[in-house]
């Protein structure tokens, strides 16, 4: 699918995955509406690549159909990336201590990376749904989602977020299916290890040991690679409904 006079709405659009997607889905074109919840860094990225910055929470309804209509306003809605998204402190379902898990903090977040997908998702596609097709296959958008090898391949005390990426997998087949007839498609990319702001907190040392553990290449992933993946995505309309695992190989052991 071209993406010229195209919209394209990015969550978790200001840094890291997000906003490397932001840059090249303006490169190739899209009038992207950045969504986040930092306002510097998102109305100066929304700058440089010539877009528009939306602040959005993205589980609260309300505000993820102002940022979708925003962005079915500046052109037709034909792109939806979830990026949005958080990791959470590594906490076993019962500590050594014999204590049970916070109940707070995965339902947050479950709430954030499975339920606030969703609810981008769910509004994205009822905007392109009114759209004309846009080519011969009677494509209208696309979405991509965000999960992680973590899905697959959580460690000790990633209970939390493995259950939320997972969520994001299984979705991924029947929202596909579900949107078809509208002409929708729905992907998810699974990456695993990224040079993101996250790890930017990490010692060197510690990054380099993290990049050392993937079979090849032997480094971190590049946000660029990921922003690549979706460019790529976009524009080859027989990939739908898939999980893609973006990870150098990489199977994560057990700690």
């Amino acid at each position: 699918m071209e993406l010229i006079e195209a919209s394209a709405l990015v969550t978790g659009g200001a840094s890291g995955l997000g906003a490397a997607t932001s840059r090249r889905l303006a490169e190739a074109g899209a009038r992207v509406t950045v969504v986040d919840l930092g306002e510097d860094q998102g109305n100066k990225l929304a700058a440089e690549i010539g877009g528009t910055f939306f602040k959005a929470d993205v589980t609260d309804p309300a505000q993820v159909q102002a940022a979708v209509d925003h962005a079915a306003s500046e052109s037709p809605l034909r792109v939806a990336v979830n990026c949005a998204g958080v990791g959470s402190l590594p906490q076993r379902t019962v500590g050594r201590d014999g204590s049970p898990m916070d109940l707070q903090m995965f339902t947050k977040t479950v709430t954030i990376n499975l339920i606030g997908t969703f609810n981008v998702m769910r509004l994205a596609a009822a905007a392109m749904s009114k759209l004309e097709p846009a080519n011969d296959d009677g494509e209208r958008g696309v979405i991509v989602n965000t999960a992680s090898i973590a899905a697959f391949d959580g460690q000790i005390g990633q209970v939390a977020y493995s259950a939320s990426k997972g969520g994001v997998v299984s979705m991924t087949l029947p929202a596909a299916r579900d949107l078809s007839p509208v002409g929708i498609r729905v992907l998810t990319i699974a990456p695993g290890t990224f040079d993101t702001p996250m790890l930017a907190l990490l010692p060197q040392e510690a990054r380099d040991a993290l990049g050392a553990g993937i079979p090849f290449p032997k480094r971190l992933g590049k946000p660029e690679e990921f922003a690549a993946l979706v460019a790529h995505i976009v524009s080859n309309s027989a990939l739908n409904g898939e999980v893609i695992r973006l990870d150098g190989a990489l199977r994560m052991p057990p700690k």
